[in-house]
């Protein structure tokens, strides 16, 4: 009797763990979205045995050298494309392609991507992640770029050292970026199995060897925007430029805007540059940053000049005061500033500029000849 009896306890309480198991089912959760593409598998010797693998999409097959340096396109591997004439939608790079920051490539204009890996023949584990970027215009690319090798302050010895390679290139432990017309290209090399200092020496010579082939091949000139290209060389820092194709500090819609960063000793500032394609578009500019509260006009400097206290948010709320002395020359706005890295330091008062040594730059760069108009830059049919 006892025996029945535990049987028929058994039977219930399967039967209610099943009842209660259907009720969960019926709220379901939708699906997770798609992992982020794999890494390349550790291939074996010899893998490049068969010249590497070949790139199917026709448009950036020239970019591609199959063997580069005992490293190949991996024969197993998938060639990805989004976008323009890719087999993917470019919405797909969120959630196939980029870990985080789609939406900075997508306000930056890219209209397509190609994903590949190279694989080492040695069968060492070492494999570099390809990852090339086409955007609708040249400042869009460039921006990125500026944007990848300029994280914070590009004085910070963590800041890539120059490649040359493309229009523009820098290296790091493990990355690297070339940029060059409206393409960027972005290299990270993966080895679990080495240390930090083999992985180091081994990432510098493979992603240099790629960074350079690449900048050879990719179309576009190797000449930086206007507003970037008419910056002062000396003294400024390796990698110092950052590039916003609409907005810079606080200003929006003033651009394409370049900001060089620059040291002298003690001293660091900041030069900025907006070249337009003609004189009203720079007094519009200028009319723009003029606006801030709290500005002050400057006598004798250009056309036009005065002294701007950019607004909170250029850094952080109770952050030191960032000054620029801003002046326009023809087509060309000009501005030398606070380094915002700098003035909030210790020795903050130590490394700024005078205002009247900010104003005898600003002097110097508006006295130089104006650019001429820069010519379209090309872009993208839609």
């Amino acid at each position: 009797m006892k025996s029945a009896m535990s049987k028929a306890r058994l039977f219930l309480l399967v039967l209610l763990a099943v009842s209660a198991g259907c009720k969960e089912d019926k709220p379901r959760q939708p699906p997770p979205p798609p992992p982020p593409p794999p890494v390349a598998s550790v291939a074996q010797a010899g893998a490049c045995t068969g010249g590497g693998g070949e790139v199917t999409d026709s448009i950036s097959a020239p970019f591609f050298t199959r063997t580069i340096a005992a490293y190949c396109i991996d024969p197993q591997g998938e060639v990805r494309t989004y976008g323009d004439k890719g087999k993917l939608s470019i919405d797909k790079i969120c959630t196939t392609a980029f870990d985080g920051e789609c939406e900075v490539y997508m306000r930056f204009g890219i209209k397509r991507l190609v994903t590949l890996h190279y694989i080492d023949d040695a069968g060492k584990g070492s494999n570099v992640e390809v990852n090339l970027s086409q955007f609708g215009d040249v400042s869009g690319a460039y921006a990125m770029y500026t944007l990848r090798v300029v994280a914070g302050d590009p004085a910070d010895p963590s800041t890539p050292k120059v490649l040359a390679a493309g229009a523009a290139g820098a290296i790091g432990t493990g990355r690297a970026y070339v940029w060059r017309g409206q393409y960027l290209a972005e290299l990270a090399y993966v080895n679990e199995q080495e240390s930090p200092s083999e992985l180091a020496k081994s990432s510098d010579a493979i992603l240099s060897a790629i960074g350079k082939d690449l900048g050879e091949k990719l179309p576009g000139a190797k000449t930086l925007p206007p507003s970037a290209q008419v910056l002062p060389a000396a003294n400024r820092i390796p990698h110092g430029i950052v590039f916003s194709p609409k907005d810079i500090l606080a200003w929006k819609g003033v651009g394409p805007a370049a900001m060089g960063f620059y040291r002298d000793g003690d001293k660091r500032w900041r030069v900025l540059s907006i070249v337009k394609d003609n004189a009203d578009q720079a007094k519009n500019a200028f009319k723009t940053i003029k606006a801030t509260p709290g500005t002050l006009s400057l006598a004798d400097v250009g056309d036009e000049a005065a002294r701007v206290i950019v607004p909170v948010g250029e850094g952080k709320a109770g952050g030191p005061k960032v000054e620029f002395s801003v002046a326009r020359k023809g087509n060309v706005v000009w501005g030398v500033g606070d380094e915002e890295y700098a003035v909030g330091g210790a020795d903050g008062d130590k490394a700024r500029l005078s205002k009247d040594d900010a104003t005898e730059k600003l002097r110097s760069l508006v006295a130089a000849a104006v650019p001429t108009a820069p010519a379209p830059s090309p872009s993208l049919k839609k």
